[in-house]
């Protein structure tokens, strides 16, 4: 057969279905490790096997025969493999599989195949294969390109049909950024049905949602919620009841001070599924995209976080740390931030840098000290979204 020869595209359903593996190096265990996912009932033929085929069988995942291959090794089968690596074994192999009306893929020869194994890019219950005339390095650039537009929503994934059940899915949408969403994150997003977004979430992804996705705003600045949280619990478990995919896009880490426990305790509690993608949180990302580690050799070995709009903190163990300290919307009240800290014993000339706007264009830092900084800030008319970095580690921040 040439590689000019028209293939008919099929996916098979081998779950239980016997299929033989001729060969014990690397690339009959790619090719087995992918028919054991798939479900089906492998049997690998081959004197001695390399390590990664030796871990499946200690696993039980598939039955070894230590020893050369035999044509009786097809009774029974529904699809061979052969990549033995000599091609008089290959060549038999495939031969007998021709004549016993048996699909056989050849490692070493496509075009003498009858059949072939695509490149496969997943995404959830999407698979797209790609065969390109035999060519496995132009089908795997191909499958490479893919699954980047799938892993990022670049294309459409949302089912058209309605799910058996709605869900509830947490996506940690990063500092700012939009490209510091994680692929998951991204993906969920290009297969949600609503979205409840934060004013921090990273907003310049919503003008890739379809048409008729719901945007829901939350709001969830400081002391000016559009919804509050009740409410905000409310319409996650009332749309997920309705059948819809849900997504909670919020801004830095669902669960670095962002309330996403409190959410999906609602969820369980209604019993509506949900789901928890993390996300690269603002306490570290944005003092990291100013240049600033909050913790580094020799100057801090510990970080503490905290939100400090809310609730009054305990300044006196707060001072007493060592280490970084990372305060989250905390603009409005740095001056008494700073002086309760310098009042429970805190050296005034302690590094503090703010972080306004972390890893978006308009990102901007300010510096000073415990003594200084609240002063400094009000006449750079600093404010919030912003991150505030006190301990040794804010004079590392690149203030260029």
């Amino acid at each position: 057969m040439s590689g000019s020869t028209p293939r008919h595209p099929l996916f098979l359903d081998l779950t239980g279905r016997a299929v033989l593996v001729v060969g014990g190096g690397p690339v009959a265990a790619r090719r087995a490790a992918r028919l054991v996912e798939d479900g089906a009932d492998v049997l690998v033929v081959a004197p001695a096997l390399c390590e990664d085929l030796a871990d499946l069988v200690a696993a039980g995942a598939l039955r070894w025969a230590a020893r050369d291959y035999r044509a009786g090794d097809l009774d029974g089968v529904w699809l061979a493999h052969t990549a033995t690596g000599e091609r008089a074994v290959d060549d038999t192999v495939a031969a007998d599989a021709e004549a016993a009306r048996i699909w056989c893929v050849r490692a070493d020869d496509a075009t003498a195949s009858t059949a072939w194994t695509p490149a496969v890019a997943r995404a959830g219950d999407v698979a797209v294969a790609v065969s390109a005339g035999g060519d496995p390095r132009r089908a795997a650039a191909l499958r490479s390109a893919i699954a980047v537009l799938l892993e990022t929503g670049g294309l459409p994934l949302r089912h058209h049909r309605a799910p058996d059940a709605g869900s509830v899915t947490l996506v940690g949408g990063g500092p700012g950024d939009p490209g510091l969403i994680t692929t998951k994150g991204r993906r969920a997003l290009a297969q949600a049905d609503v979205v409840v977004v934060d004013r921090l979430g990273p907003r310049g992804l919503l003008a890739e949602l379809d048409a008729d996705v719901e945007v829901i705003e939350a709001g969830k600045a400081p002391h000016a919620h559009t919804l509050t949280q009740t409410e905000i619990n409310a319409v996650l478990v009332e749309r997920a009841r309705a059948g819809k995919r849900v997504v909670r896009l919020k801004g830095g880490d669902p669960f670095v001070l962002g309330r996403g426990g409190e959410e999906v305790l609602a969820c369980v509690t209604a019993g509506v599924a949900v789901e928890v993608i993390p996300g690269v949180t603002s306490a570290i990302a944005v003092p990291g995209a100013a240049g600033i580690p909050v913790t580094h050799r020799g100057l801090s070995r510990a970080v503490t976080i905290l939100s400090a709009h809310d609730v009054e903190p305990d300044w006196a163990n707060l001072a007493g740390l060592e280490g970084t300290l990372v305060l989250l919307m905390g603009v409005a009240r740095l001056g008494a931030y700073t002086d309760a800290l310098i009042a429970h014993g805190r050296d005034p000339g302690t590094p503090v840098a703010v972080v306004e706007n972390g890893t978006l264009p308009q990102q901007r830092t300010t510096v000073g000290t415990l003594a200084t900084i609240a002063g400094t800030a009000r006449e750079r008319g600093v404010g919030n979204p912003a991150v505030i970095v006190v301990g040794d580690v804010a004079a590392l921040a690149d203030v260029t």
